[in-house]
């Protein structure tokens, strides 16, 4: 009840639009039920010919006594002719009004489906780079597609029955009592009516719990599924190198038929609810039928007034029918929330306190302090101390899982330390808004993001309003990449692809370079990626980095000889901590793991 009730808690911001829907379910149900109670003077009047038949001992308003008066005194033909146009007439109304609710109702859903997806974003954005290493992007992913989906249907549907099929029950009903009270046809006849439909609760609130377990698994199966596909897309030049294209459908296939075969189970479960409510409903209606047509053969019942009183129990079945679906409908509708206000309710590893005033801008140094951290139970770190000042290019080198990717994220607060401090000028990075310290860095990783845009929007992002052109060109030009733009189809407006797939190696890291070059950061973290580029991409990289290493405090993490020996002190990491630190030439004659390092993987 509490995630339903935080779910309809969504509809809040667009009171309005429900508002207006009810008001057209309202007309939509009154005109419904006024075309309803036209049976009456067309079976008494036009078919019978008796005229509508006034009980004895029953109190009725004077109006209504007026008005079955005027309509006895017509002729048969002209009363013909009057209920036609009304029942045109009242039916137009109807459908007016219920294409309107709908509208309404559906406006109302893609609203509160857009807030979701845009709360959902905006919480990734958030997050923590520790909740993305513990979480596949195809499950992601599906949060925002698959169970958004799921809700925006729960809401189109089940929601406007939650508020549609009331309403109709209730004039209905009113039908029913009125011309069971004014016509005074036997209270057995309701009684039936009464115990025979409320009997299926039961049995729908038991599938109803079956649905909402079976949906969690869906949900769960969809994510595997996007997650596969997500994975085979941008993998797929290795899918291919290895020839496992029958070995990943294979899987794919499996998540699919996984998926299917859940799919299938909800589908059984939820469409038997609309042919039992409309069996109980029938047998309910062929019991009154039975019981009132002997009063009508005796005479103590009027025809137009029974047929009238079956045609509102017909109609009690459809709202019926569509409520007892209700509840499968918002079982699916909270698994899938429970997904979703399960991101939104995570709080972030890392956020700003609360009043963090801005960082200024470098001046002295930047200083590790007794630092510690570890990913989950592995300890990663371990009393880290550097003192850097500014200016200096500091490059960190050691054997695959030392930490040094964990130290240089440690800066921009990526993942913060569970022991110790960094701090800026003597100011602790945890103390300052995030927003002020991340200005402050730029970072080149060897893994060449590039977004689905143009060439000059990929140079400047992170900068949104009062981009200059000529600072985008000469971002290129320092970085080596104005000549390769000069020859695209486009230049500067030619469009990249999905992570920059229409350049080269070489061509992705001048450009991820020129983003960092055109933020102008006083802080560096470069973790080369020459090491996979033939010889002529590699010098012009090169060439680049050192034009952009130049007067910034530079955090390297090294794969090139030359970035070693440019470096002022290197820091050696072995298993967490660090054991050496010194320049090239120190280090070298200390003949310790640098060394050793050196001999193995930077010797020319």
């Amino acid at each position: 009840m509490k995630d339903y009730i935080r779910l309809i808690s969504l509809i809040k911001p667009h009171t309005w639009v429900v508002v207006m829907a009810m008001l057209c379910m309202v007309a939509s149900s009154l005109f419904a039920g006024v075309s309803l109670g036209m049976i009456i003077p067309f079976v008494d009047n036009v078919i019978s010919g008796k005229g509508i038949p006034i009980p004895e001992g029953v109190a009725i308003p004077q109006a209504v006594l007026n008005l079955i008066n005027k309509i006895n005194n017509l002729s048969p033909l002209t009363l013909l002719n009057w209920l036609i146009i009304w029942v045109m007439v009242m039916f137009l109304l109807k459908e007016i009004f219920t294409y309107f609710q709908t509208y309404f109702m559906n406006d109302l859903s893609q609203r509160v489906i857009r807030d979701i997806k845009n709360k959902v974003y905006e919480k990734f954005l958030d997050l923590s780079l520790d909740f993305y290493s513990k979480h596949a992007t195809g499950k992601l992913t599906s949060r925002v597609t698959y169970d958004a989906t799921i809700i925006r249907n729960s809401i189109s549907e089940g929601f406007t029955d939650l508020l549609y099929q009331p309403i109709q029950l209730i004039i209905y009903v009113v039908i029913v009592l009125v011309v069971r009270s004014y016509f005074s046809i036997p209270w057995l006849l309701l009684i039936l009516s009464v115990i025979i439909l409320p009997s299926l609760i039961y049995p729908i609130l038991r599938i109803g719990k079956r649905l909402r377990k079976i949906s969690e698994q869906s949900q769960q199966k969809m994510g595997d599924i996007t997650t596969a596909l997500f994975e085979t897309i941008t993998g797929m030049r290795i899918v291919k190198a290895f020839s496992m294209e029958k070995y990943e459908l294979a899987r794919f296939k499996e998540h699919n038929m996984r998926f299917y075969k859940l799919v299938m189970k909800s589908i059984m479960r939820m469409e038997i609810i609309s042919p039992m409510t409309e069996f109980v409903g029938i047998i309910c209606v062929a019991t009154v039928a039975w019981f009132g047509s002997k009063e009508i053969v005796s005479g103590h019942l009027s025809a137009g007034a029974f047929i009238t009183f079956l045609a509102a129990l017909l109609s009690l079945l459809k709202p019926f029918k569509r409520l007892s679906r209700l509840h499968s409908i918002n079982q699916e509708a909270l698994a899938a929330a429970r997904r979703i206000f399960e991101v939104l309710d995570i709080d972030p590893t890392v956020k700003d306190l609360p009043g963090a005033p801005p960082l200024q801008t470098i001046k002295k140094d930047i200083a590790f302090n007794h630092v510690y951290f570890k990913y989950e139970d592995k300890e990663v770190l371990k009393d880290i101390n550097i003192n850097v000042k500014t200016g200096e290019i500091i490059a960190v080198v050691g054997p695959t899982g030392a930490g040094k990717t964990t130290l240089v994220n440690l800066i921009p607060r990526f993942y913060d330390p569970i022991k110790g401090s960094i701090t800026i000028d003597g100011v602790d990075t945890k103390t300052v808004s995030l927003k002020s310290l991340r200005d402050q860095i730029g970072i080149v990783t060897q893994d060449m993001i590039l977004f689905n845009d143009t060439v000059a929007n990929n140079i400047s992002y992170g900068k949104v309003e009062g981009v200059k052109m000529e600072d985008v060109i000469n971002a290129a030009k320092i970085a080596n990449a104005h000549l390769f733009i000069e020859n695209l189809p486009k230049k500067y407006d030619t469009i990249v692809g999905e992570k920059g797939f229409r350049l080269s190696g070489g061509e992705k890291q001048r450009l991820t370079i020129a983003r960092a070059i055109f933020k102008n950061p006083p802080i560096l973290i470069l973790d080369e990626a020459t090491s996979h580029l033939d010889a002529e991409a590699e010098k012009l990289v090169q060439e680049a980095v050192d034009r952009l290493m130049s007067g910034r405090t530079v955090f390297v993490i090294a794969h090139r000889l030359s970035t070693v020996r440019r470096a002022d002190r290197i820091i050696v990491l072995e298993k967490g901590k660090i054991t050496e630190i010194g320049n090239h030439d120190s280090l070298i004659k200390d003949e310790g793991l640098y060394k050793r390092l050196y001999e193995m993987q930077f010797i020319e």
